[in-house]
């Protein structure tokens, strides 16, 4: 395929699982608040799971207990993680029922420099296999390797016995056709730009519930703030995306525990306009819209209304089960609005905790047929050594 076409596929494939396309004439709100209008960022991959216990949780983790992917999640949550240092490897392939050779790999370290204080690191690393470049003929151009990746640097901090806050600084690569220019003549490059995350994480004290020790945990991460990124001299939104969530701890007794949680996500950047056949546009038209504009134009510039501003919001939900915190069952369910994607599955997992080293698996089995993201698995390996002496351990810890 010709560079152009290849752009246009891997974002099809990595940021609309489902293809819907909606056709149209001059619109009420109601109509459109109902048509297809994705909100399709640049380096999708960033907002991809990385981690196998994320995965089996419906993608929930803005407040679950702190663990060594929490950067991803949550960099608030490091501050509350109980060992002095570990890390994590995760992989995963990624659209199997399409490509064979399309994969994401993650790996996390952190370390306590203080009861306060945790520093951490990550790399995240996507790679879409091999294509082959041709011209408009047809004739054989190169073989070459698209691949991205991000970079992270973590601190967090307790800001008091139950609320920590954490920042998080991120260098993003992109690089998916290897500097071949176009038949227009243009030249492409890789894609570059900086970001930052800002987080907050609160757990509560324990407290009675008929009769069980109980906590519930609070977080808040606003995750991708940066500059565009750009190919060549068109400049795109990155993932910008503010998540919110709330899980409760319950102990049975002193083995059993359970946790219940809840996530919302919605992408900050601007809504797609719609303009019908007779070129009447609804919507704003955002080419030139700055970053900053378009943080606060993506609460209100839905052509569809508050309802369709409401329908970009994401929901994920999830359940854990740990037994004397060496096993853990998991199960949850995401849900994506049909005219921003359609992405509706329920996830699965486990995980198993040998001395300092753990594995977690994960299953996604989507609700409509014919899904890309069917039969996606993610397996994660961690690991962290000593606990932190007289640490406050209302949580549960990674399995």
């Amino acid at each position: 395929m010709n560079k152009f076409h290849f752009i246009v596929l891997i974002s099809l494939l990595l940021i609309s699982p489902a293809l819907v396309f909606g056709q149209g004439q001059t619109l009420s709100r109601n109509e459109l608040a109902g048509q297809v209008r994705i909100v399709s960022p640049a380096v999708p991959f960033l907002n991809i799971t990385p981690d196998a216990r994320g995965g089996a949780l419906g993608e929930l983790g803005a407040a679950t207990s702190p663990d060594e992917n929490s950067i991803h999640w949550n960099p608030a949550k490091l501050a509350f993680i109980d060992k002095e240092f570990g890390g994590t490897f995760s992989y995963t392939p990624w659209l199997r029922k399409l490509v064979n050779d399309i994969n994401l790999s993650y790996l996390s370290i952190f370390k306590r420099i203080d009861e306060k204080q945790t520093i951490g690191g990550s790399l995240r690393y996507f790679s879409l296999g091999s294509v082959n470049f041709t011209d408009e003929t047809g004739r054989d151009l190169t073989v070459f390797k698209p691949n991205e990746f991000a970079l992270d640097f973590a601190y967090a901090l307790k800001l008091s016995e139950n609320l920590s806050g954490g920042v998080a600084l991120r260098y993003i690569y992109s690089n998916l056709t290897g500097g071949i220019s176009t038949s227009s003549g243009s030249g492409d490059h890789p894609g570059q730009t900086i970001a930052a995350d800002f987080s907050f994480y609160y757990t509560g004290n324990e407290f009675d519930l008929f009769g069980k020790k109980t906590n519930i945990n609070a977080g808040m991460n606003v995750s991708n703030l940066g500059s565009k990124i750009s190919y060549s001299d068109v400049k795109q939104f990155i993932p910008a995306n503010f998540k919110i969530g709330s899980v409760i701890n319950t102990k049975l007794d002193s083995y059993n525990e359970f946790a219940f949680g809840i996530d919302l996500n919605k992408l900050l950047i601007p809504t797609p306009p719609y303009i019908d056949e007779n070129g009447k546009v609804y919507g704003k038209v955002s080419d030139k819209t700055s970053v900053s504009s378009g943080i606060m134009q993506s609460f209100s510039d839905a052509p569809g209304g508050f309802s369709e501003e409401l329908h970009e919001i994401t929901v994920s939900t999830g359940l854990e089960y740990t037994y004397a915190k060496q096993f853990a069952l998991r199960t949850g369910y995401f849900y994506e609005h049909e005219t921003k994607g359609n992405r509706k599955y329920f996830t699965v997992g486990m995980g198993l905790k040998f001395s300092f080293l753990g594995l977690n698996f994960s299953y996604l089995i989507p609700i409509n047929q014919n899904n890309p993201l069917e039969d996606t698995v993610r397996f994660t390996l961690f690991m962290n050594f000593g606990g932190l002496k007289g640490k406050k351990t209302n949580t549960t810890d990674e399995q």
